[in-house]
């Protein structure tokens, strides 16, 4: 599927405008801004990039760094927008698509095999080279976030650079050449000292910060005792139902993870 050209005429239906890790929102109940709002942002020659999705019906803008926020408008993190519309999967997938495509957009201007500047593709998703003609497809970062559980508790852990105190689940980068579960145990035996059993596959999430495929699982603990990494983690212990520490917010899918096992 390829991204339309550009026509200062032709906007599509949901319209997502970004600052940088933030989303523009329009009136009190945080509604995507009008038609009137996206053409404002080019009349003021504020929109740094921007490009239509005829398949998902949306234009996406990526605005001028450090622009001021469009009248009647205000600017949310992008992890708020998801957990406020959780409920509209369907419309919070647009938004990561837009995001994801705006970033990949950016990081690839020019050809890493000849240096010549890259243009949108005529057929397909992607980046083609003006002169020696060679595509490039949007790169996902594929990570894997995991509950791990023993008996009736959780393993829940605070990472080394998160202020607001709130513990989630292990999770890491697939390294090159690893299976997807090769990497749910080196990451819990990493960060935690554990070793874990019965990893199932629990569902997935786009996550454009910027470009991750989240694969979530739960696996079972083994045998080892909690022995932190202490370059990635702050702390990490067992919680029972009854116990729990600040968590993640709607919308991801870690909360998903954790409020899954006592939902079954």
């Amino acid at each position: 599927m390829a991204l339309v050209s550009k026509k200062l005429s032709h906007f599509l239906g949901s319209h997502f405008i970004f600052s940088g890790n933030s989303i523009i929102v329009q009136g009190e109940d945080n509604s995507l801004p009008d038609e009137l709002v996206l053409k404002k942002c080019f009349d003021l020659h504020v929109a740094a990039d921007w490009f239509n999705d005829e398949e998902y019906n949306f234009t996406a803008v990526e605005l001028e760094r450090d622009c001021p926020v469009p009248a009647g408008c205000s600017e949310i993190p992008l992890r708020q927008f998801f957990w406020e519309n959780t409920e509209k999967s369907d419309f919070v997938k647009k938004a990561a698509r837009a995001k994801c495509l705006l970033n990949f957009r950016r990081d690839k201007r020019f050809c890493s095999f000849c240096g010549k500047p890259l243009k949108d593709d005529s057929l397909f998703t992607a980046r083609t080279c003006t002169f020696c003609k060679k595509q490039f497809f949007p790169q996902l970062e594929p990570a894997v976030i995991v509950l791990i559980h023993k008996e009736d508790k959780i393993l829940l852990a605070r990472h080394k650079n998160r202020s607001d105190g709130v513990y989630s689940c292990i999770a890491g980068f697939v390294e090159a050449g690893e299976t997807i579960e090769e990497t749910v145990v080196r990451e819990i035996k990493e960060e935690t000292g554990l070793t874990v059993k019965n990893i199932r596959y629990a569902g997935s999430q786009a996550w454009p910060f910027p470009d991750q495929l989240m694969l979530a699982f739960e696996c079972e603990w083994e045998r080892g005792e909690i022995k932190i990494q202490e370059e990635e983690l702050s702390d990490a212990q067992w919680f029972d139902r009854k116990n729990l520490p600040p968590l993640p917010n709607p919308g991801s899918v870690a909360y998903n993870l954790i409020h899954s096992m006592w939902n079954k």
